[in-house]
């Protein structure tokens, strides 16, 4: 994997400036996007990586089979904790995947996240789809 990802953030001196006066322009240029989240801001290897964790598991078992593993708020943490530990002990990479233990812990509290958003009848909903 090459360490030359690009910086999504299109940065300027002037930025702030350039934004405000697009959201207040009457002509040219305007983009009414003030306020809402930049995606650019996101750190694209760590992103990069997390999609390939993504990816490993979706052909290992099924394209959202996170969504229903029982017990998942448990067993995502724990499994979070063990990539973590595994990490902070020196071991850089998962030996099943070869992938970055700090990746795989990144899935796990996306989907423990992801699932803190939902109320119970929402989430029974989503993992149904």
């Amino acid at each position: 994997m090459s360490d030359n990802y690009p910086t999504y953030e299109f940065s300027t001196p002037d930025r702030k400036s350039e934004v405000a006066k697009s959201q207040t322009a009457t002509t040219g240029g305007r983009k009414f996007d003030g306020g809402k989240p930049r995606y650019g801001l996101l750190p694209p290897k760590a992103l990069r990586m997390t999609a390939e964790i993504l990816t490993f598991g979706a052909e290992k078992y099924e394209v959202g089979n996170w969504m229903k593993v029982p017990d998942a708020q448990n067993r995502y943490f724990d499994a979070l904790q063990r990539h973590l530990w595994s990490w902070k002990e020196g071991e850089q990479n998962d030996p099943e995947s070869g992938k970055n233990h700090l990746s795989h812990a990144m899935c796990c509290l996306m989907f423990l996240l992801e699932r803190d958003l939902y109320t119970e009848a929402e989430w029974e909903k989503q993992a149904n789809k």
